[in-house]
């Protein structure tokens, strides 16, 4: 059996990283458990810790924050989860039986949200293969330690830092994708509007790809 480690960034997450927490322990309590914190300002990382995850403080920023995570972590496997992301009940059992073929290296989730609206449904199952378009950290990245530490981790990215993973991934091996979905909050889309968020988000990706700044991408993201 692998050892399973799930690493989740969080900043300023208090109303959801308990539920977090213990939605994973619910599926199986030997996992270990990591909170890379960037700097809360509220109970974060008390919370965190009193759910039974270690807690890692990280300067803020994604990537640097799952980085923090990763160097703690002691599993075989890198799971990195969003707090606002919830795994399917057999996600772990599923995760065995794929990476039990060692030419499995990299995998991610189907993604669903929690609104039963159409057009996010229609978003999420276009994003269930695998292209530079369609796969982000919020369909939870896993990844066996060994390749992840040969790609160098995540860049030190405010964004993006997923997408540039799966990249470098990308171009050494295949990245699997496991039959089953997460569900992830989609509280941006209600706040700032279902259409009026795709295609924001869309606009940042193409950004991405003709090569602005990360960091550029990031300001204009918050």
């Amino acid at each position: 059996m692998l050892k399973i480690s799930v690493i989740i960034p969080a900043l300023n997450e208090a109303a959801q990283i308990t539920t977090c927490i213990q939605a994973v322990r619910q599926i199986d309590p030997t996992v270990e458990v990591i909170v890379a914190d960037g700097g809360s300002e509220d109970d974060t990382p008390r919370l965190a810790w009193a759910a039974g995850a270690k807690v890692v403080n990280a300067p803020r920023g994604r990537g640097r924050q799952l980085n923090a995570g990763a160097a703690l972590a002691g599993g075989d496997l890198l799971v990195f989860l969003h707090a606002d992301t919830r795994l399917p009940a057999n996600a772990f059992t599923l995760l065995q039986a794929m990476f039990a073929d060692p030419q499995v290296q990299i995998a991610k989730f189907r993604l669903s949200f929690d609104d039963p609206d159409w057009l996010l449904a229609l978003a999420a199952r276009l994003m269930w293969f695998d292209s530079l378009l369609t796969s982000y950290g919020d369909q939870c990245m896993v990844l066996r330690r060994d390749l992840f530490a040969a790609l160098g981790g995540f860049p030190d990215w405010p964004l993006f830092e997923d997408v540039e993973l799966f990249r470098r991934a990308r171009a050494v091996t295949r990245v699997h994708v496991v039959p089953a979905q997460v569900v992830t909050s989609a509280r941006r889309f209600r706040a700032n509007g279902i259409v009026r968020q795709l295609l924001h988000d869309f606009w940042l990706w193409l950004q991405y790809l003709v090569g602005v700044s990360p960091y550029e991408i990031a300001r204009q993201y918050r």
